[in-house]
């Protein structure tokens, strides 16, 4: 047996309905492609390997429009397509929360 610590990880609530309160914003993760306008400042854009337009993301892996503090978008009204059908709750999203216990170590 280690001696070293270990912290306990609490699995999210695959069944409780996820809000705004309850999100985690385990999609902010995701790679978030432009394929349409809406405004993404120009600080928030950044490039693919293979020359597509992409949400910057910053060294931890999450998007850089994340407000870490309230891990909510900054750009909300101006949010990419993708992010606008990637609807909360949806089967995808809770999909995405399910392998939440992995995006912290």
């Amino acid at each position: 047996m280690s001696n070293e610590r270990h912290i306990p990880h609490t699995q999210l609530n695959e069944q409780a309905q996820v809000t705004c309160s309850t999100c985690a914003a385990c999609c902010c993760q995701l790679e978030v492609m432009l394929i349409t306008d809406t405004g993404v400042p120009e600080r928030f854009i950044d490039s693919d390997d293979w020359g597509g337009e992409v949400m910057r993301r910053l060294d931890d892996g999450w998007c850089a429009a994340l407000d870490r503090d309230t891990m909510r978008c900054t750009i909300y009204e101006v949010r990419p397509l993708i992010c606008r059908e990637f609807e909360m709750g949806s089967p995808e999203c809770l999909e995405e929360r399910s392998g939440i216990d992995t995006i912290y170590r």
